[in-house]
């Protein structure tokens, strides 16, 4: 259900921004209402307090947003009070947030690694990965895993890249067994 409301409302406002051609500025708007959700929890609480009635959360987020975000930010927060799906707002700004990358170019890759890579080699991944896929541009996003020894697990979108010593291990074990 939640990926379905993330879809509904995210493609909506995506869609007005492909349309007024407001993608970057629509991008910025979103990543900074996501932050200011992420950094206050007292936010978060009201807006998913049981007890206050849906009239006092849509003056809050007003007070808040009308004026600092466009009108079609502000509406979509508002709809969604309205509708009581206020708890998929984060969801909604991934989808959207992924949307305009997507559209951009730019592709998100999340890169897991046993240890800690250096800048040039983060570089040299980024250069990899703008070669071989159909981005011209790429942000990373690096974790460190231990567990998978050594190698990389790259993931963009729905494609993983998986050359971790664990799952070479994992496989060559798979072979012998069977």
């Amino acid at each position: 259900m939640a990926k379905q409301v993330s879809k509904t409302y995210g493609s909506a406002l995506f869609e007005v921004a492909l349309e007024n051609k407001t993608l970057d500025t629509t991008l910025e708007e979103v990543l900074f209402v996501k932050q200011t959700f992420l950094k206050n929890e007292d936010l978060n609480k009201l807006l998913l307090h049981p007890n206050i009635e849906k009239e006092e959360k849509i003056k809050v987020l007003e007070n808040i947003y009308r004026g600092k975000v466009s009108d079609e930010l502000t509406g979509l927060m508002v709809m969604m009070v309205t509708k009581g799906h206020q708890k998929d707002f984060l969801s909604v700004f991934d989808y959207v947030i992924n949307a305009i990358k997507e559209e951009k170019g730019i592709g998100v890759a999340n890169i897991s690694s046993a240890v800690e890579l250096s800048k040039a080699q983060r570089e040299r991944i980024e250069q990899k990965l703008l070669e071989t896929t159909k981005y011209h541009q790429i942000e990373g996003v690096y974790h460190v895993d231990g567990s998978l020894i050594g190698g990389l697990v790259i993931r963009i979108q729905d494609t993983v890249v998986d050359s971790s010593l664990k799952t070479q291990i994992a496989n060559l074990s798979k072979s012998l067994v069977g």
